[in-house]
């Protein structure tokens, strides 16, 4: 029982004035927010974010959704807005997939250029004997 009590829930911040009648739409409408980002908090949803711009975003998706809008056109109008940083799930396109590839593309670069260095430095790893004019000059910087 202790631990129920414990477990941090979630603060879901929809004030009962947003809710809409029909619960076909509000459950859409719930579904939806917890997609979008607070562009104030950040890592959370604006289902979850109590900020006055977050409570805005609540509002308009209702609106879009009364209004008949699909899911899908909802969303995209909310990117359309905000960008694609209002998306707690990015869709996957080119720039998705080449910023989360980048790690590993950078690894194996990186890895390759560790491994010619390390071939060059075997390479030219041979020592040349001093010439008789170097021996001499450290001789005498040494004092011998």
């Amino acid at each position: 029982m202790l631990a129920v009590v414990l477990t941090p829930l979630p603060a879901l911040a929809v004030n009962p004035d947003e809710v809409l009648k029909d619960p076909v739409l509000e459950e859409r409408a719930r579904n939806l927010s917890g997609q979008l980002r607070c562009m104030v908090c950040q890592n959370q949803s604006i289902d979850d974010s109590n900020a006055e711009l977050a409570r805005d975003l609540r509002v308009l998706v209702r609106e879009r959704i009364v209004g008949g809008d699909s899911d899908t056109q909802v969303i995209d109008y909310v990117v359309s807005r905000y960008g694609e940083f209002v998306l707690l799930k990015p869709r996957l396109s080119g720039k998705t997939i080449a910023l989360w590839s980048m790690p590993a593309v950078l690894l194996v670069v990186g890895g390759f250029c560790v491994f010619v260095m390390s071939r060059r430095r075997t390479r030219s790893g041979v020592e040349k004997p001093l010439t008789p004019e170097e021996q001499a000059r450290i001789d005498a910087l040494l004092g011998k």
